[in-house]
C-alpha cells in the first residue's frame, strides 16, 4: 500500500494468502454470490450470498475486519445495511448481531440465502487528518456512482461464513447496458450457466482470492501493453474525460519496463491490472490518495486536478511501489500472512521489509534505470532521513512496532514503514554491497528468498532475521538485531553515506507546492481533534511562507475569504497549484490564541535543504562501492 500526503496520511500495500484451511460445514459446491448494480438505492447495493446447506444449527457470516496491506482496522461490517437471512420458504430466520462485522444465524440447516445491502465508502470520506484512521483508505474502499463508476473492492461486497473461507466461490454481477468490468478475476466457473445479457460470472478458488481481486465497472477506458511475457491492462476512469488511459499509457510502460529489467528473472504473474479511479475531491468524493497492492492487480486512486503531467510523475512513484509487492510480501512472507484472518488479524514483524524494502526498491530502481538523476535519489533518501526523525519516533523497535501497528502507540507509527523501512533497505544494500566487493546487495537477497520460499511458503517471524543472516553476512544480522529489532538505537546514516563517498551539504531548492516541499514532505498539519491546519514547527518554511511572515505553530484560519479546516484541505492544496506568479494572498491565522491577518503576493516557493553530494576527496574504493550501490 502506498498513501500520499495529498490524503493527509503521511506515508502507497498488499499482502496476504488467506486463512488456516478448516473443515467445510457444507456441500463441497461453491459459495454463490450476486451482486446487482442494476438496482442502486441512496449509493447503495444489494449482495446475495448463496452457500449451500450447512449441517450445524449456528453460523455466523462475517465482512472483514482488516484486509491484508491496510494495516489498520476498518471494520467494513459498518456499511453493511438491512442484513437478512432466508430459509428455503422465503422466510427471514432469526439473526443476532456479533460485532460491527459480523451475523449470527439460527436455524442455519435451514438457510438458503442472506442479503445485505452495501454503501459506498467515497462519499462519507472526512478526510479528516494527515494521521486519521478512521476513515476507510480510499483505494481499499467502494464507489457507487450509479450510471457512472463502480469501484468495488470485494471484501465490501462478499463476505464469508465461519469455516468456509477455503470455500471456492462463484461471483456474479449484473451491470447496466454499456459497462465493462476491468479485473484480474478469472471469468466463468466450474458451474457456468448460459450466458445472460449484462451479466458476468467471475470464479475464486477460495474466499482470499474474491478479496486479492478488486473491479472497476463503467464505460472502459483502457490502454493495453507487454513488459516482457507480463501484460498489462491500464483502466481509467475520469469524472470529465480530461485524463485518458492513452495519455497516462506512456509514463506506466516505460516504468514497468524499467522494473522488469532491475528486477530480472523474479516474476510472480503473467498479467496486471491497473485500476486508476479519478477523484473530483467533492464533498462527496474519494479524498484518500495512493494505492493498494494486490498479487494481480492495484487500486489507484488520485485527484483529476492534478493534470496529466504531474499524475503521470506521482504514478511513477505510486505504481512502482505496488508492482514491486510482488517480491513482498506477495511472494515473501510470513505465517501471519499466509494464514491471514480477517476479522482477527494477527500481524507479521516485518513491515521493514514488506513496505521498507518495497519502498526503498520503488526509488532504487529509478536510479538503477536513468529515470531519475543521482541526486534526486540522494535528495529522497534524506527527505525520509528527516520525515522519520520528524513526524515518528525513530527510538522504537520497528519489529514491535510492526507486530502492533493496529494499536496505540504503535498505529500512528505505520507510516514510517515508508521512510525509516526504506532506510533500512538502504542500509543493508550498503552492507552487503561492502562486504561482497560491490557483487551482492538487497535485491539478490530478495531473489534467493523468493527462490526458497515462495507465493504458497511462508516463514516464521522469529526466523526470518537468523535465515537473512545465514545467507548474507554476519553484519546484516548485527545491523538488523540492533536497529530494527532493538530500540532506542537511531540508525547513523551519516556513516554509510561516508561508506559511498557521500557527503552533505546545504542548497536553495524549488518547492513542490507552497504546503508542500515535495509529494511526501509537508509544511503544515493537522488536528484531528479540532480540525483546524497548523503549520508545523521544526521545519524550514519555504520562502513564501516567510515572506508572508508565518510562523511554526501558527494555526490556519483562511485564505483570500476561505475558510479552510481539515474537512477542505485537499480542495486547498489543489486551489494553490493554479496560483501563479503576482496573485494576491491574504492569509489569516490563529497565533497564540489571536487572530493575526499576513498579506502579500505568491512568488515560486524556494527553501534551504540539505543535500548530499560526492564528497570531491572520496577514495576510489568508496566511489567503486557508490557504483556498485546505484547500478549493479
Amino acid at each position: 500500500m502506498k498513501k500520499l500526503v495529498l490524503s493527509f496520511v503521511t506515508a502507497g500495500f498488499i499482502v496476504s494468502c488467506g486463512t488456516k484451511p478448516a473443515n467445510d460445514l457444507a456441500t463441497n459446491s461453491p459459495v454463490k454470490a450476486m451482486v446487482d448494480l442494476t438496482n442502486v438505492k441512496d449509493d447503495k447495493v444489494m449482495s446475495t450470498i448463496d452457500p449451500g446447506r450447512f449441517t450445524t444449527e449456528t453460523i455466523t457470516f462475517y465482512i472483514p475486519k482488516t484486509v491484508p496491506g491496510t494495516y489498520s482496522a476498518d471494520n467494513y461490517g459498518q456499511f453493511i445495511d438491512d442484513f437478512k437471512a432466508y430459509d428455503y420458504e422465503g422466510n427471514e430466520l432469526t439473526v443476532t448481531k456479533g460485532d460491527v462485522n459480523s451475523w449470527v444465524i439460527s436455524n442455519a440447516t435451514q438457510l438458503d440465502k442472506v442479503t445485505y445491502w452495501v454503501n459506498d465508502t467515497f462519499d462519507s470520506e472526512s478526510g479528516a487528518s494527515f494521521q486519521d484512521r478512521e476513515d476507510v483508505f480510499s483505494p481499499a474502499g467502494t464507489n457507487i456512482l450509479e450510471g457512472k463508476n463502480f469501484f468495488l473492492n470485494l471484501h465490501m461486497l462478499v463476505g464469508y461464513f465461519s469455516d468456509l473461507a477455503e470455500r471456492p466461490y462463484q461471483l456474479t454481477f449484473k451491470h447496466p447496458a454499456g459497462f465493462e468490468a476491468s479485473t484480474s478475476l478469472p471469468s466463468g466457473s466450474e458451474e457456468t450457466e448460459t450466458a445472460t445479457p449484462n451479466t458476468d460470472v467471475f470464479y475464486a478458488d477460495r474466499y482470499f482470492e474474491v478479496t486479492d481481486n478488486p473491479i472497476m465497472y463503467s464505460k472502459l477506458d483502457q490502454a493495453k501493453f507487454k513488459v516482457n511475457d507480463i501484460e498489462v491492462t491500464l483502466s481509467v476512469f475520469s469524472p470529465s474525460g480530461s485524463i485518458t488511459a492513452a495519455a497516462i499509457k506512456p509514463a506506466m510502460e516505460k516504468m514497468m519496463k524499467a522494473q522488469k529489467t532491475f528486477l530480472g528473472e523474479i516474476n510472480s504473474t503473467k498479467t496486471y491490472d491497473i485500476l486508476l479511479y479519478l477523484s473530483t475531491m467533492a464533498k462527496d468524493d474519494a479524498k484518500g490518495f495512493g494505492a493498494l497492492e494486490h498479487h494481480t492487480s492495484t487500486t489507484v486512486v488520485m485527484p483529476e486536478a492534478m493534470g496529466i503531467q504531474a499524475l503521470s510523475k506521482s504514478l511513477t512513484d505510486i505504481v512502482s511501489h505496488e508492482f514491486f509487492h510482488i517480491v513482498a510480501p506477495l511472494t515473501i512472507h510470513s505465517d501471519e500472512i499466509q494464514y491471514f484472518d480477517y476479522n482477527d488479524p494477527q500481524m507479521s514483524e516485518h513491515l521493514w521489509m514488506y513496505e521498507g524494502i518495497t519502498e526503498y526498491f520503488a526509488n532504487l530502481f529509478q536510479v538503477n534505470q536513468g529515470l531519475i538523476t543521482e541526486d534526486e535519489f540522494y535528495g529522497r533518501m534524506l527527505d525520509k532521513i528527516n520525515n522519520s526523525k520528524a513526524m515518528y519516533d525513530d527510538n522504537m523497535s520497528f519489529t514491535e512496532m510492526s507486530k502492533n501497528v493496529l494499536v496505540d502507540p504503535y498505529k500512528p507509527n505505520y507510516a514510517n514503514v515508508y521512510e525509516k523501512g526504506a532506510l533500512i533497505g538502504m542500509c543493508i544494500d550498503i552492507i552487503m554491497r561492502e562486504e561482497s566487493n560491490g557483487e551482492k546487495g538487497v535485491l539478490w537477497l530478495m531473489k534467493q528468498l523468493s527462490a526458497k520460499y515462495g507465493m504458497h511458503k511462508s516463514f516464521k517471524d522469529e526466523e526470518i532475521i537468523p535465515e537473512i543472516t545465514a545467507m548474507t553476512y554476519p553484519e546484516v544480522g548485527e545491523f538488523l538485531n540492533k536497529y530494527v529489532v532493538g530500540s532506542n538505537n537511531p540508525i547513523p546514516y551519516d556513516e554509510f553515506f561516508n561508506k559511498v563517498g557521500l557527503t552533505k551539504t546545504e542548497k536553495e531548492v524549488d518547492v513542490f507546492n507552497i504546503f508542500l516541499l515535495d509529494q511526501q514532505t509537508p509544511f503544515i498539519d493537522g488536528n484531528p481533534e479540532d480540525k483546524t491546519i497548523f503549520f508545523r514547527k521544526g521545519i524550514e518554511l519555504n520562502s513564501t511562507l516567510k515572506e508572508l511572515g508565518v510562523q511554526g505553530g501558527d494555526i490556519l484560519k483562511s485564505i483570500n475569504g476561505t475558510e479552510y479546516t481539515l474537512e477542505n484541505a485537499q480542495q486547498m492544496i489543489m486551489t494553490t497549484f493554479g496560483w501563479k506568479e503576482g496573485t494576491e494572498l491574504t492569509f489569516v491565522l490563529d497565533r497564540d490564541s489571536e487572530e493575526v491577518t499576513l498579506k502579500g503576493t505568491f512568488k515560486k516557493p524556494t527553501t534551504k535543504k540539505e543535500m548530499l553530494e560526492v564528497d570531491p576527496n572520496a577514495t576510489a574504493e568508496q566511489n567503486s562501492l557508490r557504483n556498485a550501490w546505484l547500478k549493479n
